[in-house]
């Protein structure tokens, strides 16, 4: 009368404990939640250039433009302030998830490409971005 182990062949049953390694994982997304937003902040920018490869997107991209003269366009078509905002707004009511890009000469106040950018999030647009060129 002895005590089976119930496997009948007197194998050894073997399991994973993974509470250790859940443990970790723990303690990481932990550090890594603090750690993010202090790696963002601090980073220095130069907007009018880059060193990233060009992103490929659709052909149908909405760029609004401002040249050296501070004349604004829509993809090559020149507007005033109003026009522009008119038209921003009719993409937007045609498009909703409409994405613009803002393309502007390095020579032009950070306000005016504020300015700009405004005129898209007012009009409704909340895929705004910016296009620079690349530094090769």
């Amino acid at each position: 009368m002895g005590m089976g182990s119930g496997g009948g062949d007197g194998g050894m049953l073997s399991e994973i404990n993974v509470t250790p390694f859940v443990d970790v994982m723990l303690v990481l997304l932990i550090i890594f939640m603090v750690t993010a937003p202090m790696m963002v902040q601090g980073v220095e920018i130069d907007l009018p250039n880059s060193e990233a490869p060009p992103l490929t997107g659709a052909d149908d991209q909405i760029v609004l433009g401002i040249d050296e003269s501070g004349n604004l366009y829509i993809n090559e078509t020149s507007y005033d302030v109003e026009e522009m905002a008119r038209k921003l707004k009719a993409i937007h009511e045609a498009n909703p998830d409409a994405a613009v890009f803002v393309k502007a000469d390095g020579s032009i106040p950070y306000q005016q490409v504020m300015d700009v950018m405004a005129l898209a999030k007012t009009a409704g647009i909340g895929k705004v971005g910016l296009v620079t060129e690349s530094g090769e």
